[in-house]
């Protein structure tokens, strides 16, 4: 699909804007280089694996992630071997567009065959007998057991609830699994699953003894209580495994693909808009005493405090423990200043602030170190949006929460946004929300 977008995207291009299919080995030989790095970083992510395929969110993520890398990466080579001249920059944007849209089509083609050959049985994972509890059975079935861990259940024996004397099993637990042998072996299994409790470590050992005397590996499923976390990423601690309860909300490709949109407008924002800033940098000084820039303490990422860059807009530099939010006909803010929060020029400077690393282009406003405080302490899950890099805007701006929050109910409105944009990010979504905010900025709504 990569190599096709390539050749047809860069040929369909060239013919529309020279009436010539131009260097068609060129963008067979970018294509082919760009399916390659695609596979290889798609491996090591994971991309191939079935739950990744199966759940449309997580794919689409991976999806994207791992293609915006590929361009990344695509540009790098390019710059260094001194060949971006030969591709220009229409074939390039035709080749990444279309090469993304077959890549989410194929995705979603692949998923849809894969959820009907299931349905079929035209998959089958590694054979395997489940012995385990009634409850613990009962809460994994066989779409379950082929989904999450590759395994083609041929048969199960639910041991009874008599677990014996504490140092070997009941006659009946005995029977049940000489019979689960019997049907591993007539059945062709290669491994047997045991389904129990984890607190019943007595019992596990027991069942470990018995099951010796088949050469088949036996393995230990999660059991109902911890199974929410057993799909986490795992890794080793030394000779100790330990599961990951509470990832990162962006992987380190998604935190670069989102590093490199932030670079990169924040650069065309500061190109854009320097003479304005310039200009008002200059109405400033002549409307009112003092700075030109307006510096204010936040917490960022992981509650880090910075320094946020604004246009002055007031005759007061408050950076206090005690602040009041601006409000309409607000007699701090001065009148050149009214014109920069109506239009939001006076954000303009903390372009800055993300080419620094402090802040991204999109994500939760970043509210006074006194205010925060103070929602922390009413607001649920207030922290929770320290982590990621707040942004100059964000999915809680370009939906009307902007601006002063005089009833708590607009604060957790403002934060229950600010969280689903967390938990739902995509490069996609942070472009969507840089449209709206235009928009945004043109009607001025509750900037004052």
């Amino acid at each position: 699909m990569i190599v096709s977008a390539s050749v047809l995207g860069g040929g369909a291009y060239q013919l529309l804007a020279n009436d010539t299919l131009g260097q068609a080995n060129q963008f067979l030989a970018a294509g082919v280089l760009a399916a390659v790095l695609f596979g290889f970083s798609a491996k090591t992510l994971g991309l191939y694996q079935l739950a990744n395929i199966l759940s449309p969110a997580r794919s689409r993520r991976l999806v994207i992630g791992n293609w915006v890398l590929v361009l990344l990466l695509l540009t790098l080579m390019a710059f260094l071997f001194k060949v971006g001249a030969q591709y220009s920059r229409g074939s390039i944007v035709c080749f990444s567009v279309l090469a993304l849209i077959l890549l989410l089509a194929g995705r979603a083609a692949l998923r849809a065959f894969i959820v009907f050959a299931m349905a079929q049985q035209w998959i089958e994972g590694r054979r395997v007998v489940v012995i385990g509890a009634r409850e613990e059975l009962a809460s994994v079935d066989s779409v379950a057991l082929l989904r999450h861990y590759g395994l083609t259940e041929i048969a199960r024996s639910q041991v009874p609830t008599d677990k014996g004397n504490g140092f070997s099993l009941s006659a009946a637990s005995q029977a049940v699994l000489s019979q689960a042998l019997i049907a591993a072996r007539q059945g062709g299994a290669t491994e047997i699953v045991l389904a129990l409790p984890w607190s019943e470590t007595r019992q596990i050992e027991l069942f470990r003894e018995t099951l010796r005397t088949s050469p088949l590996p036996v393995q230990l499923l999660p059991d109902r209580r911890i199974r929410n976390f057993a799909f986490n990423p795992s890794f080793r601690v030394g000779s100790s495994f330990a599961v990951e309860v509470q990832r990162a909300p962006l992987s380190t490709v998604e935190k670069a693909s989102k590093r490199a949109l932030d670079i990169a407008g924040a650069l065309i924002g500061l190109l854009l808009f320097a003479p304005l800033m310039a200009v008002t940098a200059i109405a400033i000084k002549l409307d009112s005493p003092g700075p030109v820039l307006f510096r204010q303490r936040r917490n960022g990422f992981n509650r880090k405090e910075f320094f946020i860059f604004k246009f002055r807009s007031m005759r007061v530099m408050e950076d206090d423990a005690k602040l009041i939010q601006a409000r309409r006909s607000d007699p701090r803010i001065t009148t050149i200043g009214r014109i920069l929060r109506q239009t939001s020029i006076d954000e303009l400077p903390q372009l800055l602030n993300v080419l620094k690393g402090d802040m991204s282009l999109v994500g939760p406003r970043p509210h006074a170190l006194a205010h925060d405080s103070h929602y922390s302490e009413i607001v649920a899950e207030y922290a929770f949006r320290h982590h990621v890099k707040p942004g100059i805007t964000g999915w809680a701006q370009v939906n009307g929460y902007r601006g002063e929050t005089a009833q708590i109910e607009q604060m957790r409105q403002r934060v229950a946004h600010d969280l689903w944009y967390i938990n739902n990010w995509s490069l996609m979504l942070d472009l969507t929300i840089l449209v709206r905010t235009c928009v945004a900025v043109i009607r001025s709504q509750n900037a004052y």
